[in-house]
């Protein structure tokens, strides 16, 4: 996967101070600290000046990944403007992937595993030191990227929870007792005498519950009301309104604590960020806020090298056999219609530009549905100019890229355009036709249209391309381009293995 990060907006020569922004971040409910933006040590820094605090609780692994942060307290440091935008996008391709875990359902030992393998993929750092501030750093710049609307916080803040899970799950007991202080739960140590009175009675709820037996050491008792999903499952012993809980079982109450402190403090950077944030950093930090919530981590695909360029006399059949389903319509759509609005010809053309149709091909493609029903005329006088910018060569001469998933899924097709995501735009009974009409098995099209149903496009389209082409692919589809290129890969593998 290739991420390129550059400092995008200006920095300015004059220190930029605002007390507000950085304070609502980190929940503070007293402004008193002072936050400036100068670069007078160096180009792109920001300095955080604050009163000495106490850093939330956090431990580092041997292998160099932070392992556990609250988050309840702003970080004092120092921050490059290119950092404060690549240590968020690290921290989102961990989210990302463990959202993309959670769709596919695997089972808990697999979260565990893929949430390791993320953290070290993503979250180290080349200075052991610098590991730590790293996760706090993204963790608040990802806290201003989805607080700004309900389906983002409730998106973050499910994402955040079970990556803290599996993080409390991999500390030892004192580093729990420690938390469990911080986050100001009351608990009681089961004494050795209780333990021996009540040995029976919790050997008894273990077995039913199919639990490991409770020993003597790791055992706490807390209110019944701090556990309510183990009560409900009856997971735990309850006396007197206390739940004993083993060591194996704090994090059901530690989380939710987490999750709650989480919720607030979201909600509160919202608020500060509505009334002034997104104002006062407008020119500089505002965009990159405002583009992380959407941006897509992988490659640009303007020109897929790797599967090189197909001509005129190609599109019919690779469009069969390597399309993804929204490339599919819209090309079915055009040989029909033999016209798209503006937002299917930019998803579109830029997707065939992507796959490695030319300039002179495209023109050509285009005219020669356009022209059935516009004339030659009008498409050269209408149209044509838009396709030749596509291509760098009018205009500001830019270099367009083809849209990714998360692009297309978040565009909203208006009446008589084609153009979106059809696991997310088409009634369930036109995705089951055109599922059908690609030739997915009814089997595996009941898993596309559950995903699809539950709001998982993406792995909807990935289930898609692996019923298809009988192979998996345990990356997931987040571009189009990607679709085809990896249905490439295999159908040129395939024919290799049959000559």
């Amino acid at each position: 996967m290739v991420w390129e990060i550059r400092s995008r907006f200006p920095i300015t020569t004059h220190a930029i101070r605002c007390n507000m922004w950085f304070t609502a971040i980190c929940n503070l409910e007293v402004i008193k600290n002072r936050f400036t933006v100068t670069n007078r040590r160096s180009p792109g820094t920001m300095e955080v000046m604050r009163s000495q605090k106490k850093a939330s609780s956090a431990l580092t692994s041997s292998n160099g990944v932070s392992t556990l942060n609250l988050y309840r307290s702003a970080p004092t440091l120092e921050v490059r403007l290119e950092d404060f935008e690549r240590f968020a996008v690290d921290r989102l391709l961990v989210l990302r992937g463990i959202s993309d875990g959670l769709a596919r359902g695997k089972k808990p030992d697999e979260m565990e595993k893929l949430v390791a393998d993320l953290l070290k993929a993503h979250m180290r750092h080349p200075q052991a030191s610098e590991v730590n501030n790293k996760d706090i750093i993204s963790h608040f710049v990802l806290r201003l990227v989805y607080c700004r609307s309900e389906e983002l916080r409730k998106w973050f803040l499910s994402m955040e929870s079970t990556l803290f899970r599996y993080r409390f799950r991999s500390v030892n007991s004192d580093v729990h007792l420690s938390l469990m202080t911080e986050l100001g739960i009351p608990y009681k140590v089961v004494s050795q005498k209780e333990f021996e009175d009540l040995r029976d009675q919790l050997n008894l709820v273990a077995r039913s519950a199919n639990q490991p037996l409770p020993t003597p050491n790791g055992l706490y008792k807390v209110s019944f009301e701090e556990v309510p999903e183990l009560v409900a499952t009856r997971k735990v012993f309850i006396q007197k309104g206390y739940a004993y809980v083993a060591l194996n079982q704090v994090v059901s109450f530690v989380v939710p604590h987490f999750r709650s402190h989480l919720s607030k403090a979201l909600v509160l950077t919202n608020r500060k960020w509505t009334s002034m944030i997104r104002e006062q950093e407008k020119d500089r930090l505002t965009p990159i806020v405002e583009a992380l919530a959407t941006s897509y981590l992988g490659p640009d695909y303007s020109q897929d090298k790797e599967v090189g360029e197909i001509s005129l006399k190609d599109i019919d059949q690779v469009a069969r056999t390597s399309f993804p389903l929204c490339m599919q319509h819209l090309f079915n759509t055009l040989r029909d219609d033999h016209h798209l609005k503006h937002g299917g010809r930019m998803q579109f053309g830029l997707f065939l530009k992507g796959v490695g149709l030319k300039l002179d091909d495209a023109l050509a493609f285009w005219k020669a549905e356009f022209s059935q029903k516009v004339g030659a005329e009008r498409f050269d006088k209408e149209y044509a100019y838009s396709i030749r910018h596509n291509y760098g060569k009018e205009g500001k001469r830019t270099d367009y890229t083809p849209y990714s998933c998360q692009k297309i899924i978040l565009s909203t097709p208006g009446v008589g355009d084609h153009h979106g995501c059809p696991y997310r735009h088409f009634s369930e009974e036109n995705l089951r036709a055109a599922l059908g009409k690609m030739g997915v098995s009814s089997r595996a099209l009941e898993d596309v249209i559950e995903k699809a149903r539950n709001r998982h496009y993406q792995l909807a389209c990935t289930l898609t391309f692996e019923a298809l082409h009988a192979s998996s692919c345990d990356a997931g589809i987040n571009h189009p381009n990607q679709y085809f290129s990896d249905s490439q890969k295999i159908l040129k593998e395939k024919n290799m293995s049959t000559d």
